[in-house]
């Protein structure tokens, strides 16, 4: 098989990285930092059907892209985010089963020294297999130590690495003789690409009822704000209808006016024993059981007055 030149070789990867442009409307904009060629072929192979993954030359793909302006000037915008290592995770489906795949493609991997930190790494109280002979690991990061049964024994949980610090060569070399591979590794979403716009993958997270909970506080702040002010809005037309029917019954109530949406309230205002219809009801199935445990008392009473004996005994 020819290997085919250099020129050629680009000339192919700018006609790639096009056509799935215009070919797919929604893109993932991916870190591959730790990724290895492995892993990357079983990312592939996830998204087999699903979706494409591409990576390349950061100076290849800006190329790519601004010699593609003309056809699809929305691209422009992908151009500030092409920095370090990122490629292109090209789609149709569903943006979140997408992530989903991406996210559950992840492999564990040791610290290595000088590697940045992706989260907090801490060291639980435990029993250790390492000889006395491993103390000086321990000392040097300060981790308290006891020796049990000739072996290393960690007393309370350590906090050995904060997120985004560098790893140091001592605690790599512990976290590897302990063998704790605190770290998982696998493409990184940075932004989404959706039919030209660009947003933060944060934003999938958002549901219809996040929407419609901060659609309904808008609603209920304009309301507020157009009662206060006396100028009336679709928002406020209904509260604006119940303040003036509440007004138009202190009015009947407390005149001669009638009309019939006031009957119902005068009457019990005229009468207020029929709020307590119910009432009674309730009170006698409660005096009920009042009555027997009374009534138990006073038979438990007479008994003991009697203390067991008859009157002629």
């Amino acid at each position: 098989m020819v290997k085919e030149d250099r020129n050629t070789w680009k000339s192919n990867y700018f006609l790639k990285l096009t056509s799935l442009f215009d070919e797919y409307p929604k893109a993932f904009i991916v870190n591959a930092d730790n990724v290895g060629s492995k892993q990357m072929q079983q990312i592939r192979m996830a998204l087999r059907g699903k979706a494409v993954v591409l990576m390349g030359k950061n100076t290849m793909m800006r190329k790519a892209i601004r010699g593609h302006l003309e056809t699809n000037p929305e691209l422009e915008k992908i151009l500030p985010y092409i920095k370090q290592n990122v490629g292109f995770v090209f789609t149709k489906e569903d943006l979140l089963e997408v992530r989903t795949s991406l996210l559950e493609n992840k492999v564990q991997a040791p610290a290595r020294a000088g590697a940045l930190a992706p989260l907090d790494v801490m060291i639980p109280a435990q029993i250790t297999t390492l000889g006395p002979e491993k103390t000086s690991f321990f000392q040097a990061l300060s981790i308290p130590t006891k020796i049990t049964k000739a072996t290393i024994e960690i007393l309370n949980e350590v906090s050995l690495i904060k997120a985004g610090e560098k790893v140091g060569s001592s605690e790599s070399t512990l976290l590897n003789m302990l063998n704790i591979s605190p770290f998982s590794y696998g493409l990184r979403i940075e932004n989404v690409y959706d039919n030209g716009s660009i947003y933060d993958p944060a934003i999938l997270d958002i549901t219809d009822a996040d929407l419609l909970n901060k659609f309904m506080a808008g609603v209920r702040n304009v309301a507020a704000v157009s009662l206060a002010i006396g100028y009336p809005t679709t928002a406020s037309v209904p509260h604006s209808i119940i303040n003036g029917f509440k007004n138009l019954l202190a009015v009947a109530v407390e005149t001669d006016y009638d009309f019939a949406e006031a009957d119902m309230t005068k009457e019990y205002l005229k009468d207020p024993s029929k709020f307590a219809v119910a009432a009674p009801a309730a009170s006698t199935a409660s005096a009920a059981p009042a009555a027997k445990v009374v009534a138990k008392e006073e038979s438990e009473e007479e008994e003991d007055d009697d203390m067991g004996f008859g009157l002629f005994d």
